[in-house]
């Protein structure tokens, strides 16, 4: 047992030493204040064709962070259908824990990860929902396995095995062969109307340009943070 339990022992250190020595050098880009649009919108709009053009695989997934009314932080990745001067767009079950802690506290915060040109953008705000019209017009583009899925799930709710869901799919299905499936009443879009950017370029030694953009009697302002 001693002997198993120093093996095990080596063996987690050498993992953590693993962990710890993982590390990038980041040099290929920088990021000035000639560089920067007066306006966030501008710039994430320039940041987001260049990471377009680099074919990056699934560019708009994001981070989305939220809290309960307590202030107990949760996050997972959702994906970015929209964005414009109103705000980033996504879409989700309205009951699920995001939903719940969006209707408690209707603050946000998203992050976008594009490591391939070594850049971060966080975007925070108050979050409203999107318009009926909206949401069904999206709905109504996603494919037919997606839409009965939105009906089949009971998302963040706990579930004895997959066959429920599985049974549930089969049964929507049916209910709606041959004819339209319309948006249910719990799914639906969110906007996060930003009232903060920061832009995030990687450089060497861990020295990194950022600027955070923030508004302020309806007009924005820029600022360089120290990396």
């Amino acid at each position: 047992m001693h002997a198993d339990y120093c093996i095990f022992a080596i063996e987690l250190y050498t993992m953590k030493q693993l962990i710890a020595d993982i590390r990038k050098d980041y040099r290929q880009h920088s990021l000035d204040e000639a560089d920067i649009a007066a306006d966030p919108f501008a710039q994430f709009e320039r940041w987001w064709n260049e990471a377009l053009a680099s074919e990056i695989d699934e560019v708009n997934a994001m981070t989305l962070a939220t809290a309960s009314k307590e202030g107990i932080p949760s996050a997972r990745i959702v994906l970015l259908k929209g964005y414009d001067e109103r705000g980033f767009v996504f879409f989700t079950n309205y009951e699920s824990t995001k939903g719940k802690e969006l209707q408690q506290n209707p603050h946000a915060a998203l992050v976008f990860f594009w490591k391939e040109l070594e850049r971060q953008v966080r975007i925070e705000g108050k979050v409203e929902k999107v318009s009926d019209a909206e949401s069904d017009e999206y709905f109504h583009s996603r494919p037919e396995g997606s839409r009965i899925g939105a009906w089949s799930s009971p998302q963040s709710a706990i579930i004895a095995n997959r066959k429920i869901i599985e049974t549930n799919v089969t049964q929507y299905t049916k209910r709606f062969e041959n004819q339209d499936i319309p948006r249910p009443a719990h799914w639906g879009g969110y906007r996060v109307m930003p009232a903060s950017f920061e832009f995030w370029q990687g450089r060497s030694s861990r020295l990194h340009d950022r600027f955070r953009y923030t508004l302020g009697n309806g007009n924005w302002k820029a600022e360089r943070l120290a990396p």
